[in-house]
């Protein structure tokens, strides 16, 4: 299931993400691609916001130490696979424990190492459109996350 949002503004993407960061379940992979510069890092901190985070301003991106944890409703798992050089490299962080575990695992730079994430996930893609405006492709595949979108009403 695939559905695409026009997001006008930081704003905007702060709602939205809040509200996804609501709905998350133990156990949800939340992989997030664009370009530098789309907003993946405000996103991901929107939906700890949405989680509970107790200091969302501590939420950045963990581009040199690779994972970031935060505590929240759920346990969130922030990983970032722009400096590593690929799927295996990934997934000797140990990462099949954290998509098994009851926490959230939100993954900047997903396409980087796709081959190694659940088959079921949420993929969203964020494109740049111009200086505020995004367009996110939301892509659910699974049962749970079809019904995620159900209750963000991104169902047709």
């Amino acid at each position: 299931m695939v559905h695409t949002l026009a997001i006008p503004d930081l704003v905007a993407t702060q709602t939205w993400g809040q509200r996804l960061g609501k709905l998350l379940f133990p156990g949800a992979v939340v992989a997030l691609v664009g370009p530098l510069g789309a907003g993946k890092t405000h996103l991901v901190r929107a939906i700890a916001e949405g989680l509970g985070v107790k200091n969302p301003a501590a939420v950045n991106s963990p581009t040199f130490v690779l994972i970031q944890e935060y505590p929240a409703r759920l346990p969130i798992y922030h990983f970032d696979a722009y400096r590593l050089t690929g799927s295996q490299e990934f997934a000797e962080l140990g990462v099949e424990e954290y998509f098994r575990g009851e926490g959230v695992c939100l993954i900047e730079w997903a396409d980087k190492v796709a081959s190694v994430l659940p088959a079921e996930r949420l993929w969203i893609d964020i494109q740049i459109v111009d200086a505020t405006h995004r367009r996110f492709t939301v892509t659910a595949t699974g049962q749970r996350y079809q019904h995620l979108m159900a209750q963000l009403k991104l169902t047709d």
